[in-house]
């Protein structure tokens, strides 16, 4: 192995030859690793063991099994890495790139932001709270961004995700970190999961909708679309 990285939501080892092992955690993944000089981490749902060359193993463990492992060859790694989106932390992921990109695609701005080929690694909690951050309603268009809006949101999404890396994540249920700790963003939500709770910044009640089997949430004050209703389940 020469070194562990990130591409999108993927763990990614880059291994010799140019060749790759993609590890998606799904909701409830971890991968585990011993302590120095420790024994081996089982877990409580361990799905894949991996022995790297000097014996250290490594344990993927999930839960709910929504996870994926993948050992790519060169070639079809290039053209996975070239099928996702720019990394939104990324130097090169600038406003102007963002704006361009939103000009193309009548998609709601939610489901744009998940589209993995779009940008890479958002996911919907995330979206959610950047958007209400940054006053946008999940079903605009996306090419209906002017240019204050997409300033907007690219701040709020590049905040947002950098507050949520600090905070180690987000834990509603069971997602836990590799050293089996929460994630503790989840007291920092604004707006995901508070259906029927005040804004924090107008007071105006929360409302829950479905988009493409997931979850939106919006403030109809801050976040205004005249004429879209809001899609229940």
């Amino acid at each position: 192995m020469e070194r562990v990285g990130r591409r999108g939501k993927n763990v990614l080892f880059r291994l010799d030859g140019g060749r790759a092992l993609l590890v998606n955690l799904g909701m409830t993944g971890r991968l585990l690793l011993p302590e120095p000089g420790g024994s081996e981490v089982e877990g409580r749902h361990p799905g894949v063991r991996i022995h790297f060359h000097d014996g250290t193993p490594l344990t993927y463990d999930d839960v709910r099994r929504f996870g994926a492992l993948e050992v790519l060859g060169a070639w079809r790694w290039r053209q996975r890495n070239r099928a996702l989106g720019p990394e939104p932390l990324s130097a090169g992921f600038t406003s102007a790139v963002l704006g361009e990109s939103l000009s193309h695609s009548r998609s709601p701005i939610r489901s744009w932001l998940l589209d993995q080929r779009r940008v890479a690694g958002v996911g919907n909690i995330y979206a959610n709270e950047a958007l209400w951050e940054a006053r946008i309603h999940p079903l605009r268009p996306a090419s209906s961004m002017d240019g204050g809006e997409v300033r907007r949101l690219h701040r709020s999404l590049r905040r947002i995700l950098r507050a949520a890396i600090e905070a180690r994540g987000t834990t509603l249920r069971d997602y836990r970190d590799a050293s089996g700790g929460e994630g503790s963003f989840g007291h920092l939500l604004r707006v995901y999961g508070r259906d029927g709770h005040p804004c924090p910044r107008c007071g105006t009640a929360v409302e829950r909708g479905v988009l493409s089997n997931r979850s939106i949430f919006v403030c109809r004050h801050c976040q205004p679309a005249v004429g879209i209703p809001l899609p229940a389940e």
